[in-house]
């Protein structure tokens, strides 16, 4: 299980223990982001996805099915389609992909990115957003960004990210290094029509899964890169937002245990 910009693996601890009932889940932190610090590394959506594929070869040790969130998804789709022997499934958890909607960025959205995205800018321009704010209105402004209603999420699951935010304060400047690197890389990728080849060459059964709501990749974007892959299931998940694996978990694992065809049998091998 592979977590988004700004995530970690416990972006994936509402639905972890139940898939641990049936199944082998393992989650991973990227490099720059939840334990894994950056250590002269890139944060990059490249180096990140060869990090995930090292997990898998030298740390699974056998092919997997790979769930990616956001980013996490991108990678996802990376890896199937340039290893697929050992990429079993893929699930897409509102990947980040291109669509029509984020093609058409308002304004605002595009002049925050733009200043992020320019060498040596970005980190400032992200240090004085977030200068003032301890770990509790940051996580709180990250969940009030990625889901559609914060209230939602379960209380242990807000605890934990606060404090794993309170102990990645004494990174300082690595956290928006890494942030910002990540974010230029994906902005890239998502914007090269190159990458639609990657999408064509995944040969494994392969489930997205999109909240209704979500503003960070809308709907619209899944919905392009079904029509992309008409042979991959779309499973839409109504009312949540970007990451319905802490939203609506009960939703996304019923999503999971109703999807049996053709992901069930990769499901079974995982156990």
């Amino acid at each position: 299980m592979v977590h988004g910009l700004g995530g970690s693996a416990i972006n994936w601890m509402a639905v972890g223990p139940e898939l641990a009932k049936n199944h082998h889940p393992l989650a991973l932190d990227l490099a720059g982001f939840g334990e894994t610090p950056l250590h002269g590394r890139s944060a990059a959506v490249g180096a990140n996805a060869n990090l995930v594929h090292d997990f898998i070869t030298k740390v699974v040790g056998e092919p997997a099915l790979v769930m990616g969130n956001s980013m996490g998804g991108h990678i996802a789709i990376l890896e199937s389609a340039d290893h697929p022997r050992w990429v079993t499934a893929c699930v897409l958890v509102d990947a980040a992909v291109s669509g029509e909607d984020l093609r058409r960025a308002d304004p605002v959205r595009f002049g925050a990115l733009a200043a992020l995205s320019i060498p040596g800018v970005g980190t400032s321009f992200l240090d004085r957003q977030l200068r003032g704010l301890d770990a509790e209105a940051l996580t709180r402004r990250a969940f009030e960004i990625v889901c559609a209603d914060p209230t939602r999420l379960a209380s242990e699951v807000v605890e934990a990210h606060v404090k794993l935010t309170r102990e990645r304060e004494h990174l300082g400047r690595q956290n928006a290094r890494a942030f910002v690197q990540a974010l230029r890389s994906i902005g890239l990728r998502m914007a090269d029509p190159r990458f639609w080849s990657r999408v064509a060459k995944v040969t494994a059964p392969t489930l997205i899964v999109h909240g209704s709501v979500d503003r960070v990749i809308p709907l619209a974007a899944a919905r392009e890169l079904h029509r992309h892959r008409p042979d991959w299931e779309l499973r839409v998940i109504e009312g949540a937002g970007h990451v319905p694996m802490l939203e609506t978990p009960d939703q996304f694992m019923e999503v999971m245990r109703t999807y049996q065809q053709p992901l069930g049998h990769s499901l079974r091998t995982a156990s």
